[in-house]
């Protein structure tokens, strides 16, 4: 079975918020693709409820991608303590940092119902099971605590 760079993490090491660059792979073509954690809190000490984690992705999904260039996919850790974050090329993780902190300021202070996206029975596979509420408290208790760009060392942008 091939070996996944993340289950070998040591996630009692890791000091969250945090951006952290997992991978960057090249293509056959030259083509290539960074595969970032976007980790929001504590892993094995908080998770992030499934609606506010839903509507807090369904977002990520269109502000990130107003905030950076090369957004290919942000996608939920099953563990819902953040996200993958996939892009074309590399990004510095202060990048990444500065546009998630960004997007979390937009969540938590500026976001309302009408403003977030694919909630509905046509564009969502469980459209029930949102909550732009539980979406701002976290963003508000992410920014809180300050998102670094180290995954080691509180290096809060």
């Amino acid at each position: 079975m091939a070996k996944v760079e993340s289950f070998t993490l040591d996630h009692t090491a890791v000091k969250a918020p945090y951006v952290r660059l997992i991978t960057t792979e090249k293509g056959t073509k030259g083509d290539e693709i960074s595969n970032y954690d976007l980790r929001l809190v504590q892993p094995n000490t908080a998770a992030i409820d499934t609606a506010g984690l839903h509507t807090i992705e369904h977002l990520l999904a269109s502000l990130l991608r107003d905030r950076m260039d090369g957004v290919i996919d942000c996608s939920p850790f099953g563990c819902r303590t953040g996200f993958h974050l996939i892009t074309w090329g590399t990004h510095s993780t202060t990048e990444v940092a500065k546009a998630l902190k960004s997007s979390l300021e937009a969540i938590a202070n500026d976001i309302t119902w009408d403003d977030v996206p694919g909630v509905d029975i046509k564009s969502c596979g469980n459209y029930k099971d949102h909550s732009l509420f539980s979406a701002k408290e976290w963003a508000k208790l992410i920014l809180s605590r300050g998102i670094s760009d180290d995954p080691y060392v509180r290096q809060v942008v």
